[in-house]
C-alpha cells in the first residue's frame, strides 16, 4: 500500500505529451478500455487524486489524468497550495471568480475527451471534476463522447455560493442532452462544506431537474485531516474532498460508498 503522505512518482502511469488546439498538455494514462477522464482538485495531482485515478483504471477503464496545475505526484505544503490557488484564481483560462461562464480550459478538455474516445473506444468517455475543476465534468458534455459526468464538490465560482460556472447557452445544451440520450449527472459535497454549499446544488437541481443527482453526506463521514503539519488540507476548515482527501477506504464507510457508486456509475454507461 502506498504512503499517502509522501510524493507520488506516478511510475505506473504512462507520462504522455499531448497537443491538442494548438496546446500541448502532460496527461498520465493508465489501464484499458474506456476512458475516463480524471481531473485533479486544487492544488494539483496529489497522491490521493493519483489513488482515485488508479481506482478507475483497476475497475476497467483508461484513467486520463490530465496536468492542470502544480507539481505532479506531490503532498502540496500549505504554502506552495496557496501561491498555485492564487495564480490559478486570477487566471483567464478557469475563470474562477466568474458565475455563468464557461472556463476557457473546458475546451481544451472537451478535445481531450473525443481524443480519448477515439484512442480506447468504447460508448463513449466517463468525466469527474473535483473541487476547483468540479464543474468542468458538465461543461464537458458539450463534447458528444462525454456520457458519464461526476462532480465532486463543485467550487467555482468562489465569490458566488449560488452560482455555477458554465454559460447559460451551454447549461441550455448539456439540459437538451441530458434528456434527450437520457443521461443524468452524478455530484457529491459534504453537508458542511464552505466552498460547495447548499446553494449551488440547489442552483443545478434548478437547472437541470432530475438529471441532476445530488448526494450530500454529512459532515462526520470524512476522514481525519493529515498528521503533516505543513499539509495544504489541514487549513480547510470543513470537510471537502468526498473521492479523495476525506475519503476513509473502509467498507461501511459513507466516502467508500460514493466511490464505489462512481466507480459503478462508470460501467453502466461506459461499459454496458
Amino acid at each position: 500500500m502506498r504512503n499517502l503522505e509522501e510524493d507520488d512518482a506516478l511510475e505506473d502511469f504512462q507520462h504522455r505529451e499531448v497537443t491538442l488546439l494548438g496546446e500541448t498538455r502532460k496527461v498520465y494514462t493508465a489501464g484499458t478500455g474506456p476512458a475516463v477522464i480524471v481531473m485533479a482538485e486544487m492544488p494539483g495531482i496529489s497522491p490521493r487524486v493519483a489513488r482515485f485515478a488508479r481506482w478507475v483504471r483497476d475497475a476497467g477503464f483508461t484513467a486520463w489524468m490530465p496536468s492542470l496545475f502544480g507539481r505532479d505526484g506531490a503532498v502540496p505544503t500549505a504554502k506552495e497550495g496557496r501561491d498555485i490557488f492564487q495564480r490559478a484564481c486570477i487566471s483567464k483560462e478557469f475563470r474562477a471568480l466568474a458565475a455563468n461562464e464557461s472556463s476557457p480550459i473546458t475546451v481544451w478538455l472537451r478535445a481531450l475527451a473525443s481524443h480519448a474516445h477515439a484512442e480506447c473506444g468504447g460508448p463513449g468517455v466517463g468525466a469527474v471534476g473535483m473541487c476547483f475543476t468540479g464543474g468542468f465534468a458538465l461543461s464537458m458534455m458539450l463534447e458528444k463522447s462525454v456520457l458519464a459526468p461526476v462532480l465532486s464538490q463543485p467550487s467555482l465560482p468562489f465569490e458566488d455560493p449560488g452560482g455555477i460556472q458554465i454559460a447559460p447557452e451551454e447549461l441550455a445544451q448539456v439540459r437538451q442532452r441530458l434528456e434527450g440520450e437520457d443521461l443524468t449527472v452524478l455530484a457529491y459535497r459534504f453537508e458542511g462544506d464552505a466552498f460547495c454549499r447548499a446553494e449551488r446544488f440547489a442552483a443545478y437541481q434548478r437547472a437541470l431537474g432530475d438529471r441532476f443527482q445530488a448526494r450530500v453526506l454529512p459532515d462526520n463521514a470524512a476522514g481525519p485531516k493529515s498528521e503533516r503539519p505543513d499539509d495544504f488540507f489541514r487549513f480547510i476548515p470543513t470537510p471537502h474532498s468526498v473521492l479523495t482527501v476525506h475519503l476513509v477506504d473502509r467498507q461501511g464507510e459513507r466516502t467508500a460508498a460514493a466511490r464505489d457508486e462512481v466507480l459503478a456509475f462508470f460501467r453502466r454507461r461506459l461499459l454496458a
